[in-house]
C-alpha cells in the first residue's frame, strides 16, 4: 500500500549540497554513494542489479514509475540499491505485465524512494564534482546534523561489497529457476559453465541457457580447485559492486583459473581479470551508468551502444604485452575490453546482457561459445 501521509525528505551530499523532496514509500533513512543513471527505462532491472549495492541511484529521466513492476524483470532476488531518487514519481502505472506500483514494491522491501528532487541539478553537480557520499532521510531533517552523519558514513573505496551480494551456496540454474545446493553438472546442456558470482544478473544466466549451456553458480570465495573439480567447459566472471581492489581473494582465484579453462568476464569480472593479469584499477570521477554508452570494438571498427554500470576502471597502460585492448569507450577513451593473445580469456567492462539496455553486444556470449567449441 502507498503511504497515506506525505513525508518531507532530505537528500544530503557530503559537500553540503542538499535537496528537499518527498518520500513516496513511507518513512526511512539510507546512506551510500550518490550516482546517476541516464537510462530512460529499465528502473526495475537497475534497482535489482547487485552492482548498485552501497549506492543511492538517481534517474536522469524525469518521469519514473509509469509502467509499474513485475516478477519477471528482476535481475536478482532482492532490491539492491540503498535508496532511489526521482524527479517525478508516477503511482498510476499502465502496462499489461505490471503487478504492482513501483512505490508499493519499494515500500514492501524497506527501500526509501524520494520524489520532487531536481535531478538535472543533482546530476550536473555530480558531473562537475564527482560521485560522493550521500544520505536520504525522512527522520533527521536538520541539515547540519545530517551532514555530519553523511560524512561519517562509509564510502565505496576499500569496501568489499561482493561478500554482501554473492550467493550463500552453490546453485544450478535450470529453466529460469534456481536449484539451491546443486554444485554438480547434470549433463543437461551442450556446454558446462561455472559461474563465479560476484553479484551476477539473472539475464546473464538466461542468455547462457538460451545458447544450450548448463550453468552452475558458485559463491565468490569458492577456491579455484573446487570449481575445476566440477570439470566445467568454461568459467564466467560476473559483475558486482564496490571497489575491485578490495576483493583480492577473487583475483587470486582468477589467477589460478587462467589457462586452465576459457574465461569470460563482465564488469567487475573484467576488473578481476585485469588485476589477475597484472593491472591495477582506479576510481572514475562519476562513473558510467546508463543504457546509451558508445563503445568501439577495435577488431572490427564497429560502434556498440552499451548498457553500463561501473565506478572503477582497469589501467590499460599496466596490462602486459600478451594482453590486447579490444574495446574503448568513445566518451572518455577508457578501457572497455581486453583479450589475452595466448590463452582463451577475454572480458568487457560494460553489460552485454542488455538488461536493461540495447542488444548490440549480445554477440559476446556467442563469441564465448565459439571459444568453448575450439578449446
Amino acid at each position: 500500500m502507498q503511504p497515506k501521509e506525505r513525508l518531507k525528505a532530505l537528500l544530503m551530499l557530503e559537500d553540503g549540497t542538499h535537496f528537499w523532496g518527498w518520500s513516496f514509500t513511507g518513512p526511512g533513512e539510507a546512506f551510500g554513494e550518490m550516482v546517476f543513471n541516464t537510462a530512460m527505462t529499465g528502473y526495475q532491472e537497475i534497482l535489482t542489479d547487485p552492482s548498485y549495492r552501497g549506492q543511492i541511484v538517481a534517474m536522469t529521466y524525469p518521469l519514473i514509475g509509469n509502467y509499474g513492476v513485475n516478477t519477471e524483470d528482476s535481475e536478482s532476488l532482492k532490491i539492491q540499491v540503498e535508496a532511489f531518487v526521482v524527479r517525478e514519481y508516477q503511482p498510476r502505472y499502465s502496462n499489461w505485465r505490471a503487478e504492482k506500483s513501483l512505490g508499493e514494491w519499494l515500500s514492501e522491501n524497506g527501500v526509501l524512494g524520494i520524489t520532487g528532487i531536481d535531478t538535472r541539478a543533482l546530476t550536473r553537480h555530480l558531473r562537475l564534482f564527482g560521485a560522493m557520499k550521500a544520505g536520504v532521510t525522512t527522520e533527521d531533517l536538520d541539515p547540519k546534523r545530517f551532514l555530519e552523519r553523511v560524512k561519517e558514513s562509509p564510502g565505496l573505496v576499500g569496501r568489499d561489497l561482493v561478500k554482501e551480494v554473492t550467493c550463500p551456496q552453490p546453485y544450478r540454474w535450470a529453466d529460469g529457476k534456481i536449484e539451491w545446493g546443486v554444485s554438480e553438472f547434470l549433463g543437461a546442456g551442450d556446454y558446462r559453465i561455472a559461474i563465479l558470482d560476484c553479484g551476477l544478473k539473472f539475464n546473464q544466466l538466461r542468455l547462457f541457457e538460451e545458447r544450450g549451456c548448463e550453468c552452475v553458480v558458485f559463491p565468490a570465495d569458492t577456491p579455484a580447485q573446487e570449481i575445476l573439480a566440477r570439470d566445467p567447459d568454461g568459467i564466467f566472471l560476473s559483475n558486482g559492486p564496490g571497489d575491485p581492489a578490495a576483493v583480492p581473494y577473487v583475483v587470486e582465484t582468477v589467477k589460478q583459473l587462467l589457462g586452465r579453462k576459457p574465461i569470460f568476464g563482465i564488469c567487475l569480472g573484467h576488473q578481476m581479470l585485469g588485476q589477475a593479469l597484472g593491472a591495477s584499477t582506479y576510481k572514475l570521477k562519476f562513473g558510467h551508468r546508463g543504457a546509451n554508452h558508445p563503445v568501439k570494438d577495435l577488431s572490427t571498427g564497429k560502434i556498440e551502444i552499451t548498457s553500463q554500470n561501473h565506478g572503477f576502471c582497469v589501467r590499460a597502460e599496466e596490462l602486459p604485452p600478451e594482453v590486447e585492448v579490444t574495446h574503448i569507450n568513445l566518451n572518455d577513451g577508457t578501457l572497455e575490453g581486453i583479450r589475452h593473445k595466448e590463452i582463451p580469456a577475454f572480458s568487457v567492462q560494460y553489460h552485454p546482457e542488455n538488461a536493461p539496455g540495447p542488444h548490440d553486444a549480445v554477440y559476446l556470449f556467442d563469441r564465448f561459445i565459439e571459444t568453448l567449441k575450439s578449446s
